[in-house]
């Protein structure tokens, strides 16, 4: 029976060698380009959309990267939405797949993973590695610093705040924050009625 490439082990969510020639065939031209893309300056958004329609699995419409952005692959297993804004400092460890929905909004210095390392350390000598899929909803907003670890789904509309380290699954509609994260409340009517403490919406003027 014919053994499994280490290109299709990693394909399959198996451990797997990141340092297999095949791979680095395929992976370094993309680590080249991203190079190129965080040369550009702030002015030339009509080279920084080709990059990422060119490079990214998918890229939807109106959706922003403030550079600079680091990417295990350039940003080739990221699925992005339309209308998200991205801040500086963007990290995907994307050696895995990651899909980000509609209307995203992600802060400066996050971090989204999907690689992992087995806990036996013999396993970790050999150098491998396994991956798993992250997934992050429609209108969800990742603040500052925030790590999302290998595996996590972030269920639409919700937020995390600054600076949390997510490693289990958060739901819909909820403000979940801390090392590690966790829910901390639902998105409520309160919420429609004050934006910052006990400041009001101004829904009249909002139109």
């Amino acid at each position: 029976m014919r053994q499994d490439t280490q290109y299709e082990r990693m394909r399959k969510g198996l451990l797997y060698d990141p340092g297999d020639p095949e791979i680095m065939e395929e992976q370094v031209p993309f680590q080249d380009r991203l190079w190129e893309f965080n040369q550009l300056r702030p002015s030339e958004y009509d080279a920084k959309q080709q990059y990422m329609h060119d490079v990214f699995a998918e890229c939807g419409d109106d959706s922003y990267i403030e550079l600079p952005l680091r990417a295990n692959w350039g940003g080739h297993h990221l699925h992005l939405g339309s209308g998200v804004y991205i801040n500086s400092n963007l990290t995907l460890v994307d050696d895995g797949q990651i899909y980000v929905g509609d209307r995203v909004m992600i802060g400066p210095n996050v971090t989204i993973a999907t690689a992992n390392h087995p806990i036996l350390p013999e396993l970790r000598e050999r150098g491998l590695q396994y991956n798993r899929d992250v997934e992050i909803g429609d209108n969800v907003w990742i603040g500052a610093g925030a790590v999302i670890c290998p595996g996590v789904r972030i269920g639409r509309n919700s937020v995390i705040g600054a600076g949390s380290i997510v490693t289990r699954d958060i739901p819909e509609d909820v403000l979940a924050f801390g090392n590690p994260c966790r829910v901390q409340r639902s998105i409520s009517a309160e919420d429609r009625e004050f934006f910052w403490r006990r400041e009001r919406i101004d829904w009249d003027k909002l139109g």
